[in-house]
């Protein structure tokens, strides 16, 4: 017997609410795992995002295509925007020497504060193009930096862009396997890392 004029196929009447469902359940992965990583870093088990979003590990892969997929799917949220804008607010300093420490010391508090950009910076998952892509903004910052501050001889001359490389990399390499440091002795540290840059003329 033909259906009445207008009725919904079998099926079809499910599929609206299918759509629904893997939305919201995208949505709870999305948020479980800002929290997650802003907390903790990017290596939380994925078992304890999916019991925070109240989903299956499963339906994680399937979403997201696993964890390189994820966290692509919410760095933005979890560290990239305000690197970016530590970026940006360190080229608008005119003051040499205050863009540089600003920008330092903006990081280093970042580091401190955000264990996500402590495992961006250590390039924990090389295979996530846009954390290579804050590593190389990174780099172009250094670079940057360091060229106008040897240029006003605010620096010391013979400092490189690689030693400011190496000064976060090395804050992030204790804050990822060392004990952590009390926040009075870290932001204490920060001043002692900036004296050392600074030229003495």
């Amino acid at each position: 017997m033909a259906g009445a004029a207008g009725a919904t196929p079998p099926g079809q009447e499910q599929q609206p609410r299918l759509r629904a469902d893997a939305k919201r359940n995208a949505e709870q992965i999305r948020a479980a795992a800002i929290g997650a990583f802003q907390g903790r870093g990017l290596s939380v088990p994925l078992e304890e995002v999916a019991k925070a979003a109240g989903v299956s590990k499963g339906t994680i892969f399937n979403r997201f295509g696993g964890r390189i997929g994820l966290i692509e799917a919410v760095i933005a949220e979890v560290v990239a925007t305000e690197i970016y804008a530590i970026i940006d607010r360190s080229r608008a300093v005119g003051d040499v020497w205050e863009r540089l420490t600003y920008y330092v010391t903006a990081i280093r508090d970042l580091q401190y504060r955000q264990p996500a950009t402590v495992d961006t910076m250590l390039q924990v998952y090389p295979d996530a193009p846009s954390l290579m892509e804050i590593c190389r903004v990174g780099g172009e910052i250094n670079e940057e930096l360091v060229a106008a501050g040897r240029a006003t001889g605010v620096l010391r001359p013979e400092f490189t862009a690689g030693d400011l490389h190496a000064l976060l990399h090395d804050s992030a390499l204790v804050l990822k396997h060392g004990p952590r440091p009390p926040r009075e002795d870290y932001d204490r540290r920060t001043a002692y890392v900036l004296d050392g840059m600074r030229s003495a003329v």
